[in-house]
């Protein structure tokens, strides 16, 4: 057996948290620039190239900077700290609980059909993750789309009450549905992919082992950072038209205050989303902002799933 299905195995709910939750919060604070752009690009409605605000990542990045200030890229990053911490604890706690659950219920199904597991577990433990924390996920969407020349919300705590008292609670549940049909493949096609890689691919390779631990094998850092980071890209591309809509239900009621960013797009739901989308800005414009938002992808992934086995592996050496 190699050393991270040993860990796994190991491994209780509470460190799975801690190391959930760790993990979420750094990658949060290295990535939010990026996820800032890539949200400006999927809310413009204009062709790129062709009358829109943003037209490239260097661009945008420098647009941003030049007419908001270089903090503007860490823009609603206290709801995206908590939406990410959040999510990291109930994700990743939940997924080795359901691990766990489904080796003692079945060792022999669980091992001869891991990976299908590893997928619908995953799956699972997204699910629940993002219908907890999704209203810290609107809250944030709103901050990173107001213009900065005519606030709207003085903070965090401060856009929570002005949208309870002014479109009420269920505002903050926009795009629950398209972020549901999403993030349930998408990290279900994480987890696999990565748990593929890692343990039957780069586990097997001499250069990506490193000394052991409890007399088993050990993945490298190296190997938990490219199979996480290839496990986002490839889930990454094939959900990404729902990431759109998603966002564009997130600001319906709040287009008014978005006019310098260009023409604005007013729908009623899901399906209204999606047929306006390819109507008015063609079927590519499902995939606006796939540039920045693949290279999040990569780096998110990466570092999620590494630095959570990581701190995962130093809570077990600890208690040992």
């Amino acid at each position: 057996m190699c050393y991270a299905e040993e860990i796994d195995k190991q491994a209780s709910p509470l460190q799975s948290a801690c190391a959930g939750g760790a993990a979420g919060a750094v990658t949060r604070a290295v990535a939010q620039p990026l996820d800032v752009l890539k949200i400006r690009f999927q809310l413009q409605t204009e062709p790129i190239k062709l009358g829109s605000k943003y037209s490239s990542i260097i661009q945008g990045l420098s647009s941003i900077v030049k007419e908001e200030g270089f903090f503007a890229l860490w823009s609603g990053h206290i709801p995206a700290q908590l939406l990410s911490i959040s999510y990291g604890i109930l994700q990743f706690s939940t997924f080795e609980k359901l691990t766990e659950l489904s080796k003692r219920s079945d060792p022999n199904f669980y091992f001869e059909h891991k990976h299908w597991l590893n997928f619908t577990n995953g799956a699972t433990a997204a699910t629940v993750a993002t219908i907890v924390s999704f209203p810290f996920d609107t809250i944030r969407t709103r901050l990173i789309a107001e213009q900065k020349t005519q606030k709207v919300y003085k903070g965090f705590l401060n856009a929570f009450s002005i949208i309870i008292k002014t479109e009420g609670s269920k505002a903050l549940f926009k795009g629950l549905v398209p972020t549901l049909a999403q993030i349930a493949p998408h990290a279900g096609i994480q987890f696999a992919v990565y748990k593929l890689l890692r343990d039957n691919v780069f586990n097997r390779i001499k250069f990506f082992q490193r000394s052991t631990t409890f007399g088993v094998i050990e993945s490298s850092l190296l190997a938990n950072f490219l199979a996480g980071g290839i496990a986002g890209i490839v889930s990454k591309t094939a959900i990404y038209p729902f990431d759109i809509v998603k966002k564009r239900l997130q600001i319906q009621g709040f287009q008014q205050h978005r006019k310098g960013f260009g023409k604005q797009m007013y729908c009623n739901g899901l399906l209204d989303c999606i047929k306006l989308t390819i109507t008015n800005e063609g079927f590519l414009a499902l995939y606006k902002g796939y540039g920045p938002s693949v290279l999040k992808a990569i780096l998110v992934s990466a570092l999620h799933f590494s630095v959570y086995d990581e701190i995962k592996y130093f809570l077990l050496r600890l208690s040992h």
